[in-house]
């Protein structure tokens, strides 16, 4: 007999130990045509009998509607499938140590089978005399031609059910096909996966494992993850899980409950079923051998033919989610190693404190061509004349390393910007080391000379700056190539735009000049250099982008560097960045003679 399927019909028939109208109908014709003081329409659960039709039980059964099995007669009806007619079911070796004589008063006994579509016997609708009887043929008939009426009332809510089933798992498949189309992230994935589930298709759980070098890892829910999986977080390809076998032959593998786990496999998978409350899993293999998707029911669950199918479209939408996923990883993971290998690991310099950040657009899976840079430079000799005119008086005629800043934009958005990136800054680096006065305008000149001879692109925006030491003091001289104007934040909180700039990109023509522009730094004093994605958003001006980044430095500029770029990083959320975003911040935390002790540069990249 097919229990599980049997089980199945009756979950869909949805009766219970309730009372049902229509089955109360069947036992009062019963009741009537029959005349009999008992009649039910008994239903066999796994570990019960319930009647959802009653009539004439007395107390405390009626209230109940259910007995345990040892009063059950319906159950020698499901098992043989055939009528039980007894005259005096005492003077009956199946029946007479049955507690329902007793109990129930069943002497006399005639339960006719109620069956689905598929002959599973659900229960029986059976007459019951607390006197022996001799049940005639006419009154037999009649209750086998109710038992058949009966039993077409039962298939009828089981094919509504399956048609609801069938329906519901029809919204899941379109759902599915949109939602997991959408997922970035293998943790996104697996929040969607468990999103779509809902009503008769639901199972009680679902995980994704991912196959690795050495077996099948599991992808945890970020937001409802289970302690107990902690126990079969990984599994070894040879391990004796169904999991593991799915993988291995690249098969779907469907255990129906915990006796057909333990038998079929070894006591760790029945160890880790246990700990998550489970009995019964389907497991379905990804595409090209990705890994393995699970379904899992905490009952026996039956498998139908259309409930397979279903879960097999799913897993097909998850590996085409999966693969995308991995892919769109692998790009960001090779393009952000390549970023990050060009972004600089600030320097060390008594007297000033830096950190920089550095955020990658939140809806392109490829960096750009946004870069900072911080380095030391050898100070020329006392006497010697600097930009801006002024002439460095003679001291000990050896002074402090200058330092060199520089923050840019190439345009593009791509590996090609991210190598013209690191292509400019390097000459930057080379320009400046080049020349004895290293002039950040002569150093912007020169990159506009190699653009003009090189297939570097259409070029780009740049600031670029040095930080000379002076006694007690700092002196910042820049040059800006059509880049977003610098912001110095002042001891009190005031905050001053630096707009002197060159209305040129880098790449303009060679030979139209640039020019250098003086601010001497006071202590306690801010410079923020940053790229035009933080300031410039969609449908947004960028001057209020502007604003905002002095509003944000004048309240929170007083505090530590890593704590004010935490706040700028927050303050993009609101934003569909689509442009990456760099900023380099300094303080001056004082002479260079005599340094207020300071944490070492930082640096910061996340993904918002």
């Amino acid at each position: 007999m097919d229990e599980l399927g049997r089980l199945e019909a009756l979950r869909l028939a949805g009766l219970t130990a309730a009372a049902d109208p229509g089955m109360d109908r069947f036992a009062r014709l019963v009741a009537r045509l029959v005349r009999v003081p008992v009649s039910l329409v008994s239903l066999l659960e796994a570990d019960r009998q319930v009647f959802p039709g009653m009539t004439g039980l007395e107390e405390p059964w009626a209230g109940q509607r259910e007995t345990p099995l040892s009063h059950s007669f319906c159950q020698h009806v499901v098992a043989s499938g055939e009528p039980l007619v007894l005259d005096d079911s005492r003077l009956y070796r199946l029946t007479c140590a049955s507690l329902a004589i007793p109990d129930l008063r069943v002497i006399a006994y005639a339960g006719m089978p109620l069956t689905d579509a598929d002959g599973h016997v659900l229960g029986s609708l059976c007459a019951i005399d607390h006197e022996p009887r001799k049940w005639a043929e006419d009154e037999l008939r009649d209750l086998r031609d109710l038992a058949e009426a009966c039993s077409v009332e039962l298939r009828l809510r089981i094919a509504t059910q399956q048609i609801r089933r069938d329906r519901d798992q029809a919204d899941v498949l379109l759902r599915a096909s949109v939602e997991l189309a959408r997922s970035r992230e293998l943790s996104d994935l697996v929040r969607r996966l468990h999103r779509l589930f809902g009503g008769p298709v639901e199972p009680s759980y679902v995980t994704l494992l991912l196959a690795d070098e050495r077996g099948l890892s599991r992808v945890a829910h970020p937001d409802d993850a289970r302690p107990e999986e902690g126990a079969v977080d990984h599994l070894e390809r040879d391990a004796d899980f169904p999991s593991a076998q799915a993988m291995r032959e690249q098969r779907t593998v469907f255990v129906p409950d915990r006796a057909a786990l333990a038998d079929g496999y070894g006591p760790e998978a029945g160890h880790g079923f246990d700990s998550l409350g489970l009995s019964s899993v389907l497991c379905v293999p990804l595409a090209r051998g990705r890994g393995v998707l699970m379904w899992c029911w905490v009952d026996a669950h039956v498998l139908t033919v259309t409930e397979e199918a279903f879960f097999t479209a799913v897993a097909g939408y998850v590996s085409q989610a999966v693969e995308r996923t991995l892919f769109v990883e692998n790009r960001l993971s090779t393009a952000e190693q390549l970023q990050s290998a060009m972004l600089t690991a600030l320097p060390a310099v008594p007297g000033l404190e830096m950190a920089a950040l550095y955020l990658p657009a939140a809806d392109q899976d490829m960096v750009g061509g946004d870069w900072y840079d911080a380095y030391p430079v050898p100070a020329g000799a006392c006497g010697t004349t600097e930009p801006g005119g002024t002439t460095e008086p003679c001291g000990t005629g050896v002074r402090q390393p200058a330092l060199i800043l520089s923050i840019g934009d190439i345009i593009g958005h791509d590996i090609g910007a991210a190598a013209v990136m690191g292509q400019v800054r390097s000459m930057l680096r080379q320009a400046t080391l080049g020349d004895p006065g290293h002039s950040p305008a002569a150093a912007l000149a020169a990159v506009d000379s190699t653009f003009a001879v090189l297939p570097l692109g259409p070029g780009g925006t740049a600031v670029h700056a040095r930080l000379d030491p002076l006694g007690d003091r700092w002196r910042l001289t820049w040059s800006n190539a059509g880049h977003t104007p610098p912001l110095l934040r002042l001891p009190g909180g005031r905050v001053s735009v630096l707009e002197e700039h060159d209305l040129l990109l880098l790449g303009s023509p060679a030979g139209l000049s640039r020019r250098d522009h003086v601010r001497e730094l006071p202590q306690d004093s801010v410079l923020m250099l940053y790229t035009d994605g933080l300031v410039e958003h969609r449908d947004s001006d960028i001057d209020d982008g502007i604003a905002q980044a002095v509003s944000l430095l004048s309240t929170y500029g007083d505090g530590s560097l890593p704590q004010f770029l935490e706040v700028l990083s927050r303050s993009l959320e609101g934003f569909p960045r689509s442009d990456d975003v760099a900023v380099l911040a300094l303080r001056v935390t004082g002479p260079p003679e005599n340094p207020v002790p300071r944490p070492p540069g930082r640096h910061y990249s996340a993904r918002l």
